[in-house]
C-alpha cells in the first residue's frame, strides 16, 4: 500500500521542477496554470520564472516560497503519477497539507495557490508584529521538550513533531533560547534555526484567524483519498474537518511523527515524497525505518 507526501517551506530551491517543465507538455500546461492564477497577486515574476530561475533571497521569502514549493511539488506528483502509482492515504508537512488536499481532489490547483500565497503574507505579517524564533531540540523525548516548554518564562511550543528525538519548538526569542539552554542540560541538543518568524505558535494567531475567513469563502471538496491532518495526525475525507485543520495548523502543531505512525499503523509499506529534495523520506527512516521511503523530485525520478 502507498502513501504520498509532500514537504513543507525550507524544501524549495532554484530549479524546482525545470527540467520536467523542458520536456513535458503536462508540466508546462500545469505552470502556465500556476501563473495565470497568480497573475494579480503582486509576485515580483510570474511563478514559473521564481521556481526555475530564484533568486534564493526572494525563495526564501515566506510568501513567494510557499506558492512556489506548492506548485513545483504538485507539477512533480503529475509528471510522475505512474510512478507513483494508486495510493491509499495522503499528507503534507505544514504547507505540504494544501499540496496533498489538491492531490486528493478537495482543493482546485488555482485556488490553493492562492490560499498559500495569502497564507504567506499573513504568516510574514504575524512576524513583523511578533518577532519570534524557532529551534531544533535533539536527542529528547517528546514529552521532556513539552514540558521544557512549559517550564521556560515566556511564550514557547512544539512546533513540528518531526520525528522520534527531533521536536522544533517556537515561540519568543527569548523563551526559545531557555528551551535550548534546558535541552542541553537535560543532555540533548538545541539548534537554533535560520527562519523569519515563530511558526506554529501562539505568536502566529493574527494569521490564523485571517486564515480562517479565507478558508470560511473557499470551497472545499471531500477528499477522494484520506488526507492526514497535522494537527491531529489522523487520516479524514470530510471537509469541514480538512478546512478547519488547514486553520488550526497555522498555530498548532505538525504531528508528523504521528502522521507516519498512522500510514504504518493502516497498512503503507511506501511513502513517496513529491516535490524538492528529500527531507521527508530523511524523517521517515528514524520513524519507521521498515516503510519504504521513495523520492520523485527530478525528471530522471519520473520514469
Amino acid at each position: 500500500m502507498n502513501a504520498l507526501v509532500f514537504p513543507g517551506q525550507g524544501s524549495q530551491i532554484a530549479g524546482m521542477a525545470a527540467d520536467v517543465h523542458e520536456v513535458s507538455a503536462l508540466a508546462r500546461d500545469l505552470f502556465a496554470q500556476a501563473d495565470e492564477a497568480l497573475s494579480a497577486c503582486g509576485l515580483p515574476a510570474p511563478l514559473s520564472s521564481l521556481c526555475f530561475e530564484g533568486p534564493d533571497d526572494l525563495l526564501k521569502q515566506t510568501e513567494i516560497a510557499q506558492p512556489a514549493l506548492l506548485a513545483a511539488s504538485y507539477v512533480l506528483y503529475r509528471v510522475g503519477q505512474a510512478k507513483v502509482g494508486q495510493f491509499a492515504l495522503c499528507a503534507g508537512h505544514s504547507l505540504g497539507e494544501y499540496t496533498a488536499l489538491v492531490a486528493a481532489g478537495s482543493l482546485d490547483f488555482g485556488t490553493a495557490l492562492r490560499l498559500v500565497r495569502r497564507r504567506g503574507e499573513l504568516m510574514r505579517d504575524a512576524a513583523a508584529a511578533h518577532p519570534g524564533a524557532m529551534a531544533a531540540v535533539i536527542n529528547l523525548d517528546d514529552a521532556v521538550v513539552a514540558q521544557l516548554c512549559l517550564d521556560a518564562p515566556g511564550t514557547v511550543v512544539p512546533a513540528n513533531y518531526n520525528s522520534p528525538g527531533q521536536v522544533v519548538v517556537s515561540g519568543e526569542p527569548e523563551a526559545v533560547a531557555a528551551v535550548v539552554a534546558a535541552a542541553k542540560a537535560a543532555g540533548g541538543r538545541g539548534l537554533p534555526l535560520k527562519v523569519s518568524g515563530a511558526f506554529h505558535s501562539p505568536l502566529m494567531a493574527s494569521a490564523a484567524q485571517a486564515m480562517a475567513a479565507e478558508l470560511a469563502g473557499t470551497d472545499i471538496a471531500a477528499a477522494n483519498v484520506p488526507v492526514i491532518q497535522n494537527v491531529t495526525g489522523l487520516p479524514t475525507t470530510d471537509s469541514e474537518q480538512l478546512r478547519t485543520g488547514l486553520a488550526q495548523q497555522v498555530t498548532g502543531s505538525v504531528r508528523w511523527t504521528q502522521t507516519v505512525q498512522a500510514m504504518a499503523a493502516a497498512g503503507v509499506s511506501r511513502m513517496v515524497e513529491c516535490g524538492p529534495g528529500t527531507v521527508l523520506t530523511g524523517l521517515l527512516k528514524r520513524i519507521d525505518p521498515s516503510v519504504e521511503g521513495a523520492n520523485i523530485n527530478s525528471l530522471e525520478s519520473t520514469v
